[in-house]
């Protein structure tokens, strides 16, 4: 019985060891992992990044050499601090904080210690290498701009950040990963695959050569060429138009949906983003907080669209039945609702269709906007189909572009007056400012220049794309997929002949440029600032939209400036100038180039927002609306600094 007890026990106790070893080993033990292995040295080989060409394959954005010293702290021995620093041309102290931190990162592993070495630093320090264990010097390429321009349509690259490589295993400390723009849009396109090298190590921590004679090594493949459909020269005389402005201009191909120009103002030199210098540049322009240099006004700003949007109600209420181009209203500089009045500029009455978009007739388009909510049972289901018809030229929605930043702009539905005033508690007249583009709607500029396009079209739009080819792949077909409002076809000639006649007799006539038909709309979009919690009334802002020629259009284009007081002041003049420039080569209206050359709106960002005068550093001053915005801005970081104090106090 005892010999039978001993037996079992042993059998057991093997059987459990048995079942423990299997359940280590097969469930959960874990492959073997190179990376893993601190006995194998892994050297990265970091592939030339694609280059960036214009439409017309002009060179923007190549590469160029640059070294960095890596680091593996856990092999780093005692050396002459002094001397690695002056020859790094930094302090101590940034020597100390920039080990700890990759020693945070991992003692084991390579990180970034200082990048973007000089070719003469990297010569003279070539030479001593050998002499600080723990150290060495990796090659790979920076950005190399062939060009001042488009700062906010190539972007950047900069260093990955910790959460990222958190999130995506391909990425290590000190790797170079687009930021903004094109870069970041397409950077799994552009940065191309990292080859490695594994190198033996002896018990002495010495190389010893490659492990397993360089079987799991692999090379590294170069990024792809990107071809975007921006025009360099446009886009370039773009950005000089809005010197000293503030705003943004969206240029588009109608038949191809493809961006031909993208300005941002103010804007910036893409080069002062390269190189060592790039974190303090960074800094300077994310901290302006009023120009907001890295905002892109073209893509992020969303304005209230104004008069160009009057085109859209124009072409629902054709398609809704509730307006002929031959109904007439009339307008007694305005349109009155209850004891209410919508404001409007003298001109002829009554006004019919043509006549109300060439002259923008604010009392016109009021009357077109009740009929269209009248036609319906109640203002919310009215609301809710209008609303889908503004939608479906592009308004309210990201576009499901390949751009790296946008806005959705806003279009009201039935749900937002409800949540504003409770259900059934409405009424149409409640909305009329969404009769001029006033109210509840905003739009960005891409998205205007998107309607314009798909007004040029009679009824379609391709999406707003940056990429005109890859090399050795095709596109996106959602880019070259035809996308239909939700107006027909026969609704869009008096529409367009308005537009035309806008130029023609309208208030764009002064903007005709010789030999081309271009159709357009002058908007002027009311600008309020909420200041000391009061709603207060700045300098109207310019917009412009227009496509050209009048049929078969080559260029749709919206035009945004800030304060610019109204639509053909400064945003038609810029307009008519840009499809000039892209469907001539050259300019003829030079009065108008001179005129905005000549002109500058810094005096209106400049400007007092009020009398009220206010201490600063001691003295009183009256404060222009950018100091009083910085000097709020400023009060509210020191507000979420002392609760935060308080609370870690606490």
């Amino acid at each position: 019985m005892r010999k039978l007890l001993l037996v079992s026990l042993i059998i057991i106790s093997g059987l459990v060891y048995i079942s423990r070893l299997f359940y280590l080993q097969i469930y959960t033990g874990t492959t073997y992992n190179l990376y893993e292995d601190n006995a194998i040295r892994k050297v990265f080989d970091y592939p030339k990044r694609g280059n960036v060409y214009d439409r017309n394959n002009k060179l923007l954005v190549a590469n160029q050499p640059s070294y960095d010293v890596m680091i593996i702290p856990r092999e780093v021995e005692p050396l002459d601090t002094l001397e690695f620093c002056s020859l790094l041309k930094i302090s101590k102290e940034t020597f100390i904080k920039t080990y700890n931190k990759a020693k945070n990162y991992s003692p084991r592993l390579p990180s970034v210690f200082i990048s973007h070495l000089s070719k003469e630093d990297y010569a003279v320090l070539q030479e001593k290498m050998r002499k600080y264990d723990g150290f060495y010097i990796q090659k790979r390429s920076l950005r190399d701009y062939q060009t001042t321009i488009g700062a906010n349509v190539l972007g950047d690259i900069g260093e990955v950040s910790t959460a990222l490589i958190n999130k995506n295993p391909y990425y290590k400390m000190g790797d170079l990963i687009g930021k903004q723009g094109v870069e970041l849009s397409y950077e799994n396109t552009l940065r191309g695959v990292k080859g490695v090298k594994f190198i033996q190590k002896d018990r002495f921590n010495r190389d010893i050569g490659p492990y397993k004679n360089g079987k799991f090594d692999t090379i590294a493949q170069p990024g792809k060429d990107v071809t975007i459909t921006i025009d360099a020269k446009l886009q370039e005389y773009g950005e000089l138009l809005m010197k000293h402005k503030r705003g943004g201009i969206v240029a588009i191909e109608p038949s191809s949906g493809e961006i031909l120009a993208m300005v941002s103002a103010p804007t910036y030199n893409p080069n002062i983003l390269v190189g060592r210098d790039r974190s303090k540049n960074f800094t300077k322009l994310y901290n302006d907080s009023t120009a907001l240099p890295l905002f892109d006004r073209g893509l992020q700003a969303m304005y209230p669209p104004g008069s160009p949007f009057k085109t859209l109600n124009a072409l629902i209420g054709l398609h809704e039945g509730v307006v002929s181009t031959d109904d007439t209203f009339s307008c007694s500089l305005g349109y009155r609702y209850g004891n209410r009045k919508m404001g409007c500029h003298h001109h002829k009455s009554p006004a019919n269709m043509n006549l109300g978009i060439y002259e923008s007739c604010n009392a016109y388009f009021a009357n077109i906007y009740r009929r269209i909510m009248d036609k319906y049972d109640s203002p919310a289901e009215a609301m809710d189909i209008w609303s889908n018809h503004i939608k479906s030229f592009g308004l309210g929605d990201y576009l499901n572009n390949d751009l790296s930043v946008g806005q959705p702009g806003k279009v009201p539905t039935a749900k937002t007056y409800n949540s504003a005033y409770g259900e059934k508690k409405w009424y149409t007249t409640f909305t009329l400012s969404n009769a001029i583009g006033q109210g509840e709607v905003l739009a960005t500029p891409i998205q205007l220049a998107n309607m314009a396009a798909a007004i040029g079209n009679r009824g379609y739009y391709y999406t707003p794309h940056i990429v005109k080819n890859i090399k050795g792949e095709t596109i996106d077909s959602k880019f070259t997929t035809q996308k239909q409002t939700t107006i027909d076809k026969q609704h869009f000639e008096p529409v367009v002949q308005g537009m035309f006649d806008v130029y023609n007799k309208g208030t764009a006539k002064n903007l005709q440029v010789k030999d081309i038909d271009i159709c357009g709309k002058t908007g002027t979009a009311e600008n309020f600032a909420i200041i000391d919690g009061k709603k207060q009334q700045l300098t109207d802002h310019s917009i412009f939209v227009a496509f050209a020629p009048k049929d078969n259009p080559e260029i749709a284009i919206a035009v945004f400036v800030e304060n610019g007081y109204w639509g053909s002041r400064f945003a038609g003049r810029i307009a008519s100038l840009m499809i000039e420039k892209y469907i001539k080569g050259s300019i003829s209206r030079t009065d108008l180039e001179s005129w905005i050359l000549n002109h500058t709106l810094q005096h209106e960002y400049e400007k007092p927002y009020s009398n009220k005068p206010f201490k600063i550093n001691g003295e009183t001053e009256i404060l222009t609306v950018d100091q009083y915005k910085e000097k709020k801005r400023k009060e509210a970081l020191m507000n979420i600094a002392l609760q935060v104090n308080d609370t870690l106090k606490k």
